[in-house]
């Protein structure tokens, strides 16, 4: 696991530096972007057991607090990062927009690596894609004072082919095969590493016109919007539990957000110019993500 870690962070920078250099190699391989989640979730489940869902389910406290921070914390930050800031309509309402959404998979895969607890991390981001179909129009109508659709039949299916599906399948076979897994689960965390370096590589190709767009001051807000996330996050999630490992688990899923999705609303219904700040938030919470999974593994 520690040497999982201590590669993320060089080989997540390789692989955005081959996607801006080398795009075109890259973008035919959009498609298996979903295939490749699949599989680290498969990863994730296959050291998983029934009885770690069964306990988290039995705690609600933990995740109303992971749905408050997620819906409550991430959208006034960015408002208020906007509100503080002469960014741009385009760019503010971008920001906005990412914090509307809901968690990400790859919080899952940081919680993973960074020892935290990996049922709650992946039940947090179910639920919250699950209560993003009416909460993110309903902020987003707040913030933005714009009405947004989000796809509803699409997420669901999502969720339930990239995060559930991949998780039950390793879940039930560690459950089943038991000690003939042990070989596999000793490899999970690296080739899950492998894999996520491959989706940011491919992300990063994807993107790379709109990059382009990026300024210093978007950087700057983009990154401090994602780095008070996890902190808040984490701090807020120690006072209120007690306990390090939820508190881990909480500051993943407050500051990684589902950024592909901000990426498709923003181009649906605002415009290229607004899906900047959440391609630029893709790159970096995966990027801080990893070192924080990297520090908190060392220990």
């Amino acid at each position: 696991m520690f040497t999982s870690t201590f590669l993320l962070v060089p080989l997540l920078l390789i692989a955005s530096a081959i996607g801006l250099w080398q795009p075109q190699y890259l973008v035919p391989y959009q498609g298996y972007i979903s295939w490749l989640l699949a599989a680290i979730m498969f990863c994730m489940g296959s050291s998983l057991r029934i009885t770690d869902f069964s306990r988290v389910l039995k705690n609600g406290r933990v995740l109303l607090l992971g749905m408050v921070l997620q819906f409550g914390l991430m959208p006034f930050i960015a408002w208020q990062l906007s509100s503080w800031f002469e960014l741009g309509l385009a760019f503010s309402s971008g920001l906005i927009l990412v914090g509307c959404v809901a968690g990400g998979t790859a919080s899952n895969l940081m919680c993973f690596l960074a020892r935290g607890d990996v049922a709650l991390s992946i039940s947090l981001t179910a639920i919250s894609t699950l209560l993003s179909v009416v909460l993110t129009p309903l902020l987003a109508a707040f913030y933005l004072d714009q009405i947004i659709l989000v796809p509803a039949l699409a997420m669901a299916s999502n969720i339930l082919k990239i995060v559930i599906a991949p998780v039950l399948i390793g879940l039930l076979l560690n459950h089943l095969l038991g000690p003939i897994l042990v070989p596999f689960q000793r490899i999970s965390a690296g080739l899950s590493t492998v894999l996520i370096a491959i989706i940011i590589a491919i992300i990063v190709a994807l993107n790379h016109d709109r990059l382009g767009l990026i300024s210093g001051l978007l950087l700057g807000l983009v990154l401090c919007h994602n780095l008070l996330g996890l902190s808040l996050g984490f701090i807020l999630g120690l006072l209120l539990t007690r306990d390090h490992r939820i508190a881990r688990t909480l500051a993943f899923e407050t500051g990684m957000q589902n950024s592909g999705l901000a990426v498709v609303l923003a181009v649906k219904f605002f415009g290229g110019m607004v899906a900047v700040p959440a391609v630029l938030f893709s790159i970096i919470h995966n990027l801080s993500g990893s070192m924080l999974a990297t520090y908190w593994a060392r220990r």
